[in-house]
């Protein structure tokens, strides 16, 4: 038995305006073209899912995601390069995919860096495919860097109530009866 107390698992919350500064300061240490604090903003005045992992009351990363019909589109997923590395990606990815789970969206929709080969494998590891490029998206330090498209295709939940036979994905069905 270890005399070391066990830390405690850093907990997510959704984002609110008052986490900008510490926000801002995130991007700034992991981006070379940040999103402004009025992106932030807009997001969260629009109603986009963002929720913040904080570690002793302190983020540590966060994500942004909108709801569009039938699917969300991840807009920004951060972890602080200090805390980079240790399973806060992953975990915030579950989040998104578990937010379009329990909103039964079809699809899940990204675009990252091409030159970013560590985010790239996480995505692939949580079931997304690289399903086109855009050319030129993001601002770079010389030019422009492509944008690899990901998608993430959720399962349709099943109707459970149904006899067998007559069970199909939710949504699916007739459209006048």
């Amino acid at each position: 038995m270890s005399a070391v107390p066990a830390q405690p698992l850093p907990a997510r919350r959704p984002m609110t305006v008052a986490d900008l500064a510490a926000i801002m300061a995130i991007e700034a240490q992991a981006y070379s073209h940040p999103w402004s604090h009025g992106n932030f903003v807009d997001s969260l005045a629009a109603g986009h899912i963002a929720e913040v992992l904080e570690d002793d009351a302190a983020p540590i990363g966060y994500f942004v995601a909108m709801e569009g019909v039938e699917e969300l589109h991840l807009l920004n997923l951060t972890v602080a390069p200090q805390h980079q590395r240790q399973g806060h990606g992953s975990a915030l990815l579950a989040a998104v995919l578990g937010h379009a789970r329990a909103r039964r969206l079809a699809t899940v929709w990204l675009e990252v860096r091409a030159g970013n080969a560590l985010a790239r494998a996480l995505y692939a590891r949580r079931g997304f495919a690289e399903v086109g490029l855009r050319r030129g998206y993001y601002p770079a330090r010389r030019g422009r860097e492509d944008a690899v498209l990901m998608r993430c295709d959720l399962a349709p939940p099943v109707v459970a109530d149904a006899p067998l036979a007559q069970r199909r994905p939710a949504g699916e069905g007739r459209a006048l009866d």
